[in-house]
């Protein structure tokens, strides 16, 4: 099953966005000040939505296509918000050879979003990862650190059963 790009809509504040403009007029005079401002906003947010971008472009005047460029760039940011309920499905090697691919494509079937996605409803997100060290009980899955393993896509829907 093929899923498609859901977006979750924009809430911020108007009191993330004070915080925010706070930050970059404390900082944006400082040399190399745009990471700093990024890692602080997402801080507030807990995420780089194209809206924050946008607001740091504008109080910065750096272009958005260096923001988005940094943030594309650099794996601590993230353009989705995470969800209530943050799954993470190991693909590394020993989980993989043991079948964490079909996993995670279950699990991308049942929530209807993919890798770095959040559902609509702000419940869900999912992420995959190289490793989480418990090769021994591979594969494996974590929602919210808590740790699966030796599951097998059958056991997927009962494990996703007890978010909802």
């Amino acid at each position: 099953m093929t899923c498609k790009k859901q977006g979750v809509q924009f809430n911020g504040t108007k009191e993330q966005e004070v915080a925010l403009k706070e930050i970059i007029s404390q900082l944006k005079d400082t040399k190399g000040s745009l990471m700093p401002i990024m890692q602080k906003a997402q801080d507030i947010y807990g995420y780089l939505p194209i809206e924050v971008q946008t607001i740091i472009s504008d109080e910065t005047g750096i272009p958005l296509e260096k923001i988005y460029g940094v943030a594309t760039f650099y794996a601590q940011f993230a353009l989705q918000p995470k969800g209530k309920y943050q799954v993470s499905v190991c693909l590394g090697t020993a989980c993989y050879v043991k079948g964490s691919g079909d996993i995670f494509h279950k699990i991308e079937e049942i929530l209807g979003i993919t890798n770095g996605e959040c559902t609509p409803d702000g419940k869900f997100s999912l992420d995959s990862c190289r490793c989480v060290g418990a090769c021994g009980l591979a594969p494996v899955m974590m929602v919210n650190g808590e740790v699966y393993g030796r599951l097998t896509v059958d056991d997927v829907p009962g494990i996703l059963a007890k978010y909802e």
